[in-house]
């Protein structure tokens, strides 16, 4: 014991001496690049080098990581110190949807997206509670390991398997769709073209040294991501308020911004009055698509749905013509009308789901500007009906208001509902995803794996308490800097933004004043922290620092998620159901090959777009929720859980999840109507019940677990600190 314990203290101050050289030569690259932007080298070729860097980097630690070791390759040999498992656990955690989407959700919604921030960091608490030092004991490779041992029988542990890659495949979606934003607009390349380079940069990582080199990995994308994502934020604090520590001076910034929201919201102003003219005519466009899915409706009801979709698109086509054919061809417009024809959806249900968010994006612009602070509070029906009886001269009946009034409660009650729904499937997705809880079998006991948490939880939070002060500085910058100044002076972060994704960023002269009104900006909230040195005015080197910070993020998860699938598949499903006599060679190279055919397959699917990197990210916490949690929790702490009940509990609560997602996400097309109003990013809220009453009633029905059972059962709940069992580890 005290041999193994000065070898893990050697190993430990061998890491700090590795990493802290590391950190060093990080910041002076950094410094080194800065000194050539001053010297006049472009930034497509700042950005080309950053890239190249990062991704060598990264591939140099994989390689120096290369290992033919199971326990190596699986678990990192379970000897990552706790504070180096929290940095990695942090990296793997922070996705591009933390670093990326996290402050630009904040941004867009100000207060609802606080439920990202809390069911996030609540989660780990769920973690250190209820999982990691249970699943430490017990100390295999897997999720479903643990599945198949506690309930026996190669059914849960195939249920585990074919959930982990349902969880995993659609964030790892997310991740790569990350790395194709960041490389196309860093280096010039078309989306999806960078997509591939990006994937590149993930395979380099995990496909020699599996968990080894994902670890180490992931450490080295820690220092990288935290050091990006706190600069630009320290230097807008210091430039707005004075003040170097942004969590503590933003609130002066978001008194500033909530003074302009009024300012915009009052049309005795000339900025709310201008405002007020654009918010018309997102008016009328919302009025024209709720008259053209009406048509639509109506086309459907009679059966003429197919002739009513080859109509529009035929429109479609006859605009480009008419076009082409005009006396001063305009090039710009032709251009926009033959992308709607490439772009035009695929079926009628594709276009339905197209027009209800035109008519959502819209009515989101028509109405008042939203206040950033304010929480769950409404009076939109009934200022409505105030304005038009005033407009008209008239005093509003006492029915209209209270009808009025009965809609703003309705409103308010269905945002909270959503609020909480979504806080509880973070937290509860965050105690079940495969690739997080996985990180806890590589700790070297229980006492490390409880300790692991706490210093996840505490690299996690650096980046989470930052978010909301970079959401503030960054409206204020729009609010002070971008509203009211002219279409003449358009910053040139607006084009180079526009050039990677129209969706992201866009701004239109809809009033025709040459001047830019809040409501004819479209800023996507997968841009604002990478763009956010460039709206700040930040040299370059900082862009690119950023977007280095991002890619390691997203680089980081993606390494963990495909790891994760490729050993379900080729741990749980090769070697424990079809092989167990395949030889380590053997098992290793099925986990490479599964590995590279998932990440290109990935790679295709997050090519065509399929979501904002935030709801893919939340729709995989509603799926992990519902399939895994209550078949894990019951397992550590309900004996009489069992066979069926697993079957049931975990089949029950991913189909009720993925139905309400396929049913109602727009997507899809079908367009659902909601259950009491929870969006399809929640649909966890309706699996996590129905797997517990599946696991429970499944459970009650059968007859209770063998005796064997019931000792792991007691074996895993009382883990001693020092010198637990690596059960079955090989």
């Amino acid at each position: 014991m005290a041999t193994a314990a000065s070898s893990n203290a050697a190993f430990f101050n061998q890491l700090k001496k590795y990493y802290s050289f590391y950190t060093g030569g990080f910041i002076a690259f950094v410094i080194i690049l800065a000194i050539l932007e001053q010297m006049g080298v472009t930034p497509k070729v700042l950005g080309y080098i950053f890239l190249a860097a990062t991704i060598a980097l990264y591939a140099g630690i994989g390689i120096m990581s290369k290992t033919a070791d199971v326990s190596e390759y699986y678990v990192a040999g379970r000897r990552v110190p706790a504070l180096f498992n929290g940095m990695a656990t942090g990296a793997d955690w922070m996705s591009a949807a933390s670093f990326i989407g996290m402050a630009g959700t904040l941004y867009l919604t100000g207060y609802d997206g606080l439920a990202f921030v809390m069911g996030w960091t609540g989660g780990y608490v769920l973690v250190a509670l209820f999982l990691a030092p249970y699943l430490r004991k017990f100390g295999q490779f897997t999720i479903p390991d643990f599945l198949g041992a506690r309930y026996g029988g190669h059914l849960p542990r195939t249920l585990g398997v074919l959930a982990a890659i349902i969880c995993s495949f659609t964030y790892v979606i997310a991740q790569i769709y990350g790395v194709g934003i960041i490389t196309s607009r860093f280096t010039g390349l078309e989306f999806k073209v960078g997509v591939y380079v990006g994937l590149a940069g993930i395979l380099v990582c995990s496909f020699l040294g599996g968990m080894r080199a994902v670890t180490w990995t992931q450490v080295a994308q820690y220092i990288i991501l935290i050091v990006a994502y706190m600069i630009p934020v320290v230097w807008l604090s210091v430039n707005i308020t004075g003040n170097p520590i942004p969590q503590i001076a933003y609130g002066q910034a978001l008194q500033s911004v909530t003074a302009k929201e009024k300012e915009l919201n009052d049309p005795a102003t000339a900025l709310g009055a201008a405002e007020a003219s654009v918010r018309a005519i997102h008016k009328e466009k919302a009025k024209e698509m709720g008259d053209k899915l009406k048509a639509m409706e109506e086309a459907e009801k009679a059966g003429n749905g197919a002739a009513f979709y080859a109509e529009q698109k035929a429109k479609a086509e006859q605009k480009v013509a008419d076009l082409k054919a005009a006396p001063e061809p305009d090039a710009k417009a032709i251009a926009a009308a033959e992308k709607a024809v490439a772009e035009f959806p695929a079926d009628l249900g594709l276009l339905k789901a197209a027009w209800k968010k035109a008519e959502s994006g819209a009515k989101g612009k028509a109405g008042p500007v939203a206040a950033h602070a304010t929480a769950f509070s409404g009076k939109g029906a009934e200022k409505k009906v105030m304005k038009e009886a005033a407009d008209k001269g008239e005093t509003p009946s006492a029915e209209a208001i209270a009808k009025a009034k009965a809609e703003d409660e309705k409103a308010s009650n269905d945002k909270r509902n959503n609020f909480l729904a979504l806080v509880l499937c973070l937290m509860v997705g965050t105690a079940s995803l495969p690739h997080i809880l996985m990180r806890y079998y590589t700790t070297p006991s229980v006492r490390d794996a409880r300790k692991s948490v706490f210093w996840s939880l505490f690299f996690i939070f650096l980046l989470y308490f930052t978010a909301p002060a970079l959401a503030v500085l960054a409206k204020y910058v729009v609010y002070h800097d971008l509203v009211g100044s002219s279409f003449a002076s358009l910053p040139a972060w607006v084009s180079n933004w526009s050039a990677v994704d129209a969706t992201l960023m866009k701004i239109v002269d809809m009033n025709k004043d040459g001047l830019i009104q809040l409501a004819e900006i479209t800023i996507g909230g997968d841009l604002i922290v990478l763009a956010t040195p460039e709206i700040a005015g930040l040299p370059y080197v900082i862009s690119g620092l950023v977007a280095a910070g991002g890619l390691a993020a997203a680089l980081s998860t993606a390494d963990g998620l495909l790891l994760t699938i490729a050993n379900a598949l080729s741990h749980d499903v090769y070697y424990k159901m079809i092989d167990p006599n395949a030889s380590t060679v053997r098992r290793l190279t099925v986990s490479k090959a599964l590995l590279l055919v998932v990440a290109i397959l990935a790679a295709y699917v997050a090519s065509l777009k399929p979501g904002d990197i935030l709801f893919l990210v939340g729709a995989a916490f509603s799926l992990a929720a519902s399939a895994f949690f209550p078949a894990l929790v019951l397992g550590v702490f309900w004996k009489r859980a069992n066979y069926l009940g697993a079957v049931i509990g975990m089949l029950t609560g991913l189909i009720v999840c993925m139905y309400y997602m396929y049913m109602t996400y727009e997507f899809f097309g079908i367009n659902a109507p909601l259950w009491f109003e929870i969006k399809p990013i929640s649909a966890g809220i309706f699996g996590m019940p129905a797997g517990f009453l599946g696991v429970i009633l499944g459970s009650m029905i059968s007859p209770a677990p063998s005796k064997e059972i019931q000792e792991l059962v007691d074996h895993v709940r009382y883990p001693s600190l020092e010198g637990d069992i690596n059960t079955n580890a090989a």
